[in-house]
């Protein structure tokens, strides 16, 4: 099956301006040579200035679209965005328990960049008992890594060090737990892994096109790990991926908020 293109799964919500999202997955699968799908969880009412609503889509809904992907088709990897409720997480983790094999990524969609939350109250302890032992890599960004924990974000690299560890003992085989939201121009990222922790650096790219990079990360890592790529060489190839999305963003004019990436940078001359 080496020369076959890998089958990535999306379970997320869907962004109409199609920077975030399931449209920002697609995109993404595309760009990293792979055929994508996507589950919806919920709709939202936005664009790149915010969220103005959001429409769940019921778990049992969500449960059947994930079940009819999986008796028809092999799935190389599955990417899980935002979840919205606890009912959700339930059905979400239900329908993927048979399919243990498969490489999950997980990004903790919590709060949306216009500062919407997009995760109910309940949902983090359903999110954390029933979907985090599913995960094979955990993204969350600092704030979410500071929600999931019930304490303050992380301010410095030892910080990040030390909630990323304790991310791990919560029931993910990783977690990469990303820095853009530390001051200054660096935006490290760190993977902790039972092995121990690695750190992958990135210059910060000033710019307001920064709608969908969490989106965008955590779907390039999965469809690296449905390519069969190891996760170090995932989470690197993906972080190179973003950063050249967010360099390129320029050439693109949507809306007059945080604008989205351009996720086609390196095909589209």
């Amino acid at each position: 099956m080496a020369d076959t293109i890998a089958n990535i799964l999306s379970i997320a919500g869907s962004d109409p301006s199609g920077g975030a999202g399931i449209q920002a997955d697609l995109k993404t699968f595309a760009a990293r040579g792979t055929y994508g799908m996507a589950v919806l969880t919920a709709l939202t009412a936005q664009n790149t200035q915010g969220v103005s609503g959001l429409h769940l889509v019921p778990p049992a809904f969500v449960a059947a679209q994930i079940a009819d992907v999986f008796a028809d088709v092999r799935v190389g990897a599955v990417k899980i965005g935002m979840i919205a409720s606890g009912e959700i997480a339930e059905a979400v983790a239900n329908a993927l328990s048979p399919h243990r094999s498969v490489p999950v990524v997980l990004d903790p969609v919590m709060i949306a960049k216009g500062g919407a939350s997009l995760l109910a109250a309940d949902a983090v302890e359903a999110l954390t008992r029933r979907l985090l032992p599913l995960s094979t890599l955990l993204t969350p960004n600092l704030p979410e890594a500071a929600a999931l924990l019930g304490e303050a974000e992380a301010a410095d690299r030892a910080a990040m060090e030390n909630q990323a560890k304790r991310l791990l003992a919560l029931g993910p085989k990783a977690v990469l737990l990303k820095g853009g939201h530390l001051p200054g121009n660096e935006s490290p990222d760190v993977l902790a892994m039972p092995g121990g922790l690695r750190w992958f650096e990135g210059v910060r790219v000033l710019t307001r096109n920064t709608h969908g990079t969490g989106c965008t990360l955590s779907s390039a890592v999965a469809a690296e790990l449905g390519k069969g790529h190891s996760l170090p060489d995932a989470v690197a190839a993906a972080k190179s991926f973003v950063a050249g999305a967010v360099r390129g963003s320029g050439a693109l004019a949507v809306g007059a908020g945080h604008g989205p990436l351009h996720h086609f940078h390196a095909l589209w001359a």
